[in-house]
């Protein structure tokens, strides 16, 4: 990341220097960086509003209410894992959590449910079916409350940051669903290969 910057930052004096705006270009690096000092401590009150607000949906057993609902949906994707694996409960509540921008109580909760899935794996060397799905579903980031970007948008000043809601739920949503329907696509087409012990020159099942 610091090369791409490091990248970016370069051509920018280069193609400066080329057009004669250099001076507009050291003009235009104080001016971000005022702004991006101001938007940092705007932050901070939002940010703990939103958050305080998704903490008390938790707090209020909102959360695992949604989990509960959505847990025959999980039992269906992850249908390699036994039902009564306190895995599918976890993904659960890791999603609505992500959903909530409950972001920092999810990550512990996910990194749980990787723990439980990679102890029903068969091959230890390799990810199963049901740790892609779940990596999949927490990579497209579907999410109800945007909370940091709202944060933002009311950082830089925006009128009417709230409004970026319903345009998140669209494209997270299409994303989330296009990401289990290219999990369960690619499961059929590389099939996980069964695990033999060879012992002495025989194989075992």
């Amino acid at each position: 990341m610091n090369y791409i910057f490091y990248f970016l930052i370069a051509i920018s004096i280069i193609f400066a220097v080329i057009n004669g705006r250099l001076e507009n270009l050291g003009n235009a690096i104080l001016k971000g960086a005022d702004l991006s000092v101001k938007i940092a401590f705007s932050l901070i009150g939002i940010m703990a509003f939103w958050l305080g607000i998704v903490r008390i949906a938790e707090k209020c057993g909102i959360v695992k209410f949604i989990a509960k609902l959505i847990t025959p949906i999980t039992k269906w994707l992850f249908n390699e894992i036994p039902q009564d694996n306190e895995a599918i409960g976890n993904i659960a509540l890791s999603f609505s959590a992500n959903a909530l921008g409950l972001t920092n109580a999810a990550t512990p909760i996910g990194l749980k449910v990787m723990e439980e899935l990679q102890e029903e794996n068969k091959d230890k060397k390799t990810a199963s079916n049901a740790m892609c799905m779940f990596l999949a579903m927490n990579t497209a980031g579907f999410q109800i409350i945007p909370a940091t970007v709202i944060a933002v948008l009311a950082g830089i000043g925006y009128k009417n940051p709230t409004e970026i809601i319903v345009p998140t739920l669209i494209v997270t949503s299409i994303a989330f669903l296009s990401a289990i329907i290219i999990a369960k696509l690619l499961q059929k087409v590389w099939k996980p290969q069964t695990v033999e012990k060879e012992v002495k020159g025989v194989n075992y099942d």
